[in-house]
């Protein structure tokens, strides 16, 4: 089941995808789409929905953020051994987690906004994995059972603010508009296993990154296990696992975000965004 969230910011309507690809709204079935809606009783009741009974959205309605609510966006870095190299940092021994503010995250084609003394914007294609239920020191072989399912996510980056101005990541992810998630919410079912999925980002029309999660340094179980070891893991929470190569600070010469830029990604099973770059305003 794909469950998402339509209309204009801040007024976002819940919905979901029908097997034909049309969007129906579900707003006389919940209120929204929010960690409440994420439990295995109310996923599995949403999904037994006749949805050609739904109301269709119209096409090119504007996607939002499918989950309301996040409480967390964490992130893992340098999870690919790949794009390790190409960023001239070490394989981790453990995964890196740092965490993306939660006024990043914006819908999946809306604009990525520079900040104004941006001189370094960067992409990353990732796979997001969204906790279902409470985690807490849970082991790898029963982690998978947390996970409600699994968004497409863009990891904005400013490389400066992140690598050159105090070496603290948060700062270099977390800038309005740099968290783009969707366009929908995918459950855990559907998607399967999530070390078989292929990822790819277009930067005007040219392909920069290409990967499969098969190749992730810490697969989804530990990347769960481990972090719901550092901190409580709660309904909603958005985990976002690394890159592969590609990223524009690994491209000989360098290669950064600019204004009318437009970047297309997707990950099979998860669907595709696309933004373009603006300025700051």
């Amino acid at each position: 089941m794909k469950l998402l969230r339509h209309g204009p910011l801040n007024r976002e309507k819940p919905g979901l995808l029908d097997a034909g690809g049309t969007i129906r709204d579900l707003s006389k079935v919940i209120a929204d789409i929010t960690p409440d809606t994420l439990g295995a009783a109310k996923l599995k009741e949403l999904a037994a929905l006749d949805a050609s009974s739904l109301p269709a959205v119209a096409p090119g309605t504007r996607l939002g953020v499918p989950i309301d609510g996040i409480r967390k966006f964490i992130a893992i870095g340098l999870n690919y051994a790949d794009h390790a190299a190409e960023s001239n940092l070490p394989i981790p021994a453990e995964p890196v987690v740092f965490t993306k503010a939660i006024s990043c995250l914006s819908g999946p084609n809306d604009d990525v906004m520079l900040p104004p003394d941006a001189k370094k914007g960067d992409w990353e294609v990732e796979l997001g994995i969204v906790i279902g239920k409470t985690a807490r020191h849970v082991s790898e072989r029963d982690a998978l059972d947390y996970v409600a399912g699994y968004a497409l996510v863009n990891d904005v980056s400013e490389r400066e603010w992140q690598m050159e101005r105090g070496m603290t990541w948060d700062k270099g992810k977390g800038f309005d508009t740099f968290g783009p998630v969707g366009p929908w919410f995918v459950t855990a079912d559907e998607v399967g296993d999530p070390q078989t999925l292929d990822l790819w980002l277009d930067l005007n029309g040219r392909r920069m990154q290409t990967g499969n999660t098969r190749t992730m340094i810490f697969n989804v179980a530990q990347i769960v296990s481990y972090v719901s070891k550092v901190c409580t893991l709660w309904p909603g929470d958005l985990i976002t696992t690394g890159t592969p190569p590609g990223v524009g600070m690994g491209k000989k010469p360098q290669v950064f975000l600019k204004p009318g830029d437009v970047m297309r990604l997707g990950i099979s099973k998860l669907g595709e965004q696309t933004q373009r770059v603006v300025a700051f305003k």
